[in-house]
């Protein structure tokens, strides 16, 4: 078929002149970590990666159990799966200006205390459980010009478990390290980190009064600071930390004390750690008059 002579300057001038389509780019995958947790929230820190999140980013959270039994994540429909995007400026928990991150740029953002928070929207502003483990994935929203990014691999992070008017013993807390309120304690003057602390519970007092005070302390604060009430012990915990002073305690340090000047307060916390002290025990179960059923059972 031939074209008339006008009709093809026409044809090959608009060939010309048509916007030559330009392949989208991709954003860089930003990278998310936990900074800290409560009851009932998760504090996680999101970084953008070199080409920024100029719009925002785009979180998913959901409990670990259904990721588990789902295999994965499932569809962004299925009312197992939680998401907000960020995209506009915090006033409630504030880390910066706003969530649309320059290159590198990071923001800390509150799963579970989203209620009150401005810039966002989600399809779930509510608690999370206290004591229950998520996973969470972040990407950078796309833009006019470029593609989103791809998702960040899984992160998995805890809430804390409720406060408890209940004690734990040592063993316990040298061997749930997971379960512990807090990061750091101080013994005496002197404060230790976590990795310390349990290096302490760790060490055999071997008749270092010293240490085996020190064991009755760490496991007395770490159920305070998990919600036992302080009360009953409050004059034994204030003569503890007289005692041991500015000493170090051993394997972090070399101190020691008389077991004579220790044992007494130590014996004092040691029947508060194990419930005998006017708070129960965090594993006390309440005793029922068991059957001749329940017997048989017991038995097979």
């Amino acid at each position: 078929m031939r074209f008339p002579i006008r009709s093809s300057f026409v044809l090959l001038a608009a060939l010309l002149l048509a916007p030559v389509a330009q392949a989208q780019g991709k954003l860089d995958t930003p990278t998310v970590h936990q900074v800290d947790s409560s009851r009932s929230s998760l504090t996680l820190e999101v970084q953008a990666g070199a080409s920024g999140a100029p719009i925002g980013f785009r979180v998913w959270w959901m409990r670990l159990a259904d990721y588990n039994a789902n295999g994965g994540w499932p569809s962004d429909t299925s009312p197992l799966v939680f998401r907000a995007q960020f995209l506009g400026t915090p006033t409630w928990n504030v880390s910066t200006g706003t969530y649309r991150l320059g290159p590198n740029d990071a923001v800390r953002i509150e799963l579970g205390d989203l209620f009150d928070e401005t810039g966002l929207y989600a399809n779930n502003i509510g608690e999370l459980g206290d004591q229950q483990p998520y996973v969470v994935k972040v990407q950078a929203l796309g833009t006019a010009t470029d593609l989103a990014s791809d998702p960040t691999t899984d992160l998995q992070a805890t809430t804390k478990p409720a406060a408890q008017n209940c004690t734990f013993t040592l063993g316990y807390w040298k061997t749930h390290p997971d379960a512990w309120p807090v990061s750091s304690l101080t013994l005496g003057t002197v404060t230790y980190t976590k990795t310390q602390l349990l290096s302490i519970l760790n060490q055999q007092a071997q008749g270092n009064g010293l240490v085996s005070l020190a064991h009755q302390v760490i496991a007395a604060k770490l159920s305070i600071a998990n919600g036992a009430d302080p009360t009953p012990i409050a004059a034994a915990l204030a003569a503890a930390d007289a005692l041991i002073g500015s000493l170090v305690v051993p394997p972090v340090g070399s101190g020691s004390l008389d077991p004579n000047d220790t044992d007494p307060t130590s014996h004092t916390l040691d029947s508060y750690n194990n419930g005998n002290l006017g708070v129960s025990h965090c594993g006390a179960t309440p005793a029922k008059a068991a059957t001749w059923g329940s017997l048989k059972a017991s038995y097979r």
